[in-house]
């Protein structure tokens, strides 16, 4: 977990970094570029749907403990899982395969079997119940900075495995391969780049040259970087980026 110096340090560097320090040729260094593919992947992060992935995390509890920290990729826990009944695996058991309940649909009379799928149906349906009325969803608390999930559940003993419904961080390297939030991600650096070298030729008016002064241009630079700003902002409203677009609310 990052540091509370380490964080206003990063801070400080970004605002720097922003601001043109370090420049000497008035020309972007190394850092002002990593700074603003940074800041774009967080922007990204911030304002898009396509930044994030969902998939299940197996968590194994420990006795007596409530508090478990998880990785940091995870932004939110959208449900906890625990084993419920139906665990069978025979014909004859609680559970049964629901391709052969369509396949018995069609033959009556079939000696030794559980059902078609009326029978599969309502058995899943009590197997959601059941597991609404004794424990099959655990409720939880989920901090989204510190990532401590607590479980509002105490365990009698360690080894059993629980199931975290989660939504995760997508990878940069896989960012910035999506052909949808690739191109905005680049996009948007190259605006804020731009914007960092206006405030940097703003610093000065003109530059000396063998035919006299130079003009720069700063101002310029800044306020074409901010259209483009304003631009990607608007397209990522306008779900560009591959994001699913809002569904119609009726009623």
């Amino acid at each position: 977990m990052a540091t509370l110096a380490g964080l206003r340090s990063d801070t400080v560097d970004y605002i720097r970094y922003r601001l043109g320090d370090g420049m000497v040729d008035v020309e972007l260094d190394p850092e002002h570029y990593d700074n603003s593919i940074d800041k774009s992947i967080k922007r990204f992060r911030q304002r898009s749907m396509n930044a994030y992935e969902s998939s299940h995390v197996f968590l194994s509890v420990v006795k007596e403990q409530q508090e478990y920290t998880l990785p940091d990729e995870i932004e939110e826990v959208r449900q906890v899982f625990r084993r419920s009944v139906g665990s069978g695996g025979t014909e004859t058991g609680t559970q049964f395969e629901p391709f052969e309940a369509a396949f018995q649909n069609t033959y009556l009379l079939q000696s030794g079997r559980m059902g078609g799928m009326a029978t599969y149906e309502m058995y899943y349906q009590y197997q959601e119940l059941s597991a609404r009325l004794f424990g099959g969803f655990i409720n939880f608390e989920f901090n989204p900075v510190t990532k401590k999930i607590t479980l509002l559940r105490k365990f009698s003993a360690s080894g059993e495995v629980v199931i975290l419904h989660t939504y995760n961080l997508r990878p940069e390297s896989r960012l910035l391969q999506d052909r949808h939030a690739g191109p905005w991600i680049q996009d948007y650096a190259l605006a804020l780049a731009k914007y960092t070298l206006g405030e940097a030729r703003g610093k000065f008016t003109t530059i000396a040259g063998p035919q006299g002064g130079t003009s720069l241009n700063g101002d310029a630079l800044k306020a074409e970087a901010q259209v483009e700003l304003d631009k990607l902002d608007e397209e990522l409203r306008n779900y560009v980026d591959g994001s699913d677009p809002l569904a119609f609310i009726i009623g």
